[in-house]
């Protein structure tokens, strides 16, 4: 098969398999909203405020195909991608000016919050990493950044880096209205097309809104203050709880989670895997664990 961009085993895989990527991506939008470039990007140039749980699959969609397709599918994903940033502009609202949405600036800080998003809601969810597995987790992902049109030499690829990289744009971040209204939308969301049969139980999805958000690192909390304060403590026992419960989930009904090109995709990836020599009995995420990779492989765990 053509190469993934991140084998079973990179610590991206271990990453990206885990269901405590769902809270990440949610809280990785309501961190990339504090922006404000980047945030009226987003509203100016898509349906966000009428769907923006969809936003939030169709940014699945792309990360599982990176993590998880073959070098043809991502190339062929990025290259639209980075087509469709090339094309659109935004509004600046402080200089009213019209720019260009794929400058660099915007494009590290969307990448920035939502790969540090991923590692420190699953670090605190409980999936056990290393210091150094976190390092090398986002060094891996310096490799992704280039799909979207940035250098990797320029992006954080260590936790000491990334940390030092949002002390640094912390005092360009604020709350815009527009910022505002995402966290309410992503707390409330309007439910796309596909998954309309999920509107009856949208109260039960508030919990899961609410831990998105608490989620989020104090100083953002503190600039939306949308949500009273809650222990912390309280927040890490949910994130693991819900871990454990999202994890336990078949790995054929999680995946309905995504579009059907991304299932298909998922389902071309267990084919080859399978015929490599990896024991594809637990599924995908059963791909963590080293004994269940040919033997060849175990050098590299």
């Amino acid at each position: 098969m053509a190469a993934s961009v991140a084998a079973p085993e990179s610590v991206t895989w271990r990453v990206h398999i885990d269901r405590s990527m769902w809270i990440g991506g949610v809280r990785s939008l309501m961190l990339q909203a504090l922006h404000p470039m980047a945030m009226w990007g987003v509203w100016q140039n898509s349906n966000f405020q009428e769907d923006p749980f969809g936003r939030l699959q169709r940014t699945a969609d792309f990360v599982g195909v990176a993590t998880f397709g073959s070098t043809e599918e991502i190339e062929t994903l990025a290259a639209r991608v980075r087509g469709i940033h090339r094309s659109l502009r935004i509004l600046n609202h402080d200089t009213g000016k019209r720019e260009r949405l794929d400058q660099p600036e915007l494009l590290l800080w969307v990448h920035c919050a939502e790969v540090y998003s991923y590692l420190e809601t699953a670090r605190r969810a409980g999936l056990p990493l290393t210091d150094a597995m976190a390092d090398r987790y986002l060094d891996e992902q310096r490799h992704t950044a280039e799909h979207v049109g940035l250098h990797a030499e320029d992006v954080p690829g260590s936790v000491k880096e990334m940390e030092a990289y949002f002390r640094e744009m912390r005092p360009r971040l604020r709350a815009t209205r527009e910022a505002l209204e995402t966290v309410k939308f992503l707390v409330w969301p309007n439910m796309p097309e596909n998954l309309k049969f999920l509107t009856p139980g949208k109260p039960a999805y508030f919990p899961f809104g609410a831990l998105c958000y608490y989620s989020l690192p104090k100083w953002a909390r503190e600039m939306y203050g949308t949500l009273p304060e809650v222990p912390q403590p309280l927040v890490t026992a949910a994130l693991r709880s819900f871990r454990l419960a999202v994890n336990s989930v078949p790995e054929r009904v999680h995946d309905y989670a995504f579009m059907k090109p991304t299932r298909e995709m998922l389902e071309r990836t267990r084919q080859n895997l399978a015929a490599e020599g990896y024991d594809l009995s637990k599924g995908l995420i059963g791909l963590r664990d080293p004994r269940r990779w040919p033997s060849g492989r175990l050098t590299h765990a």
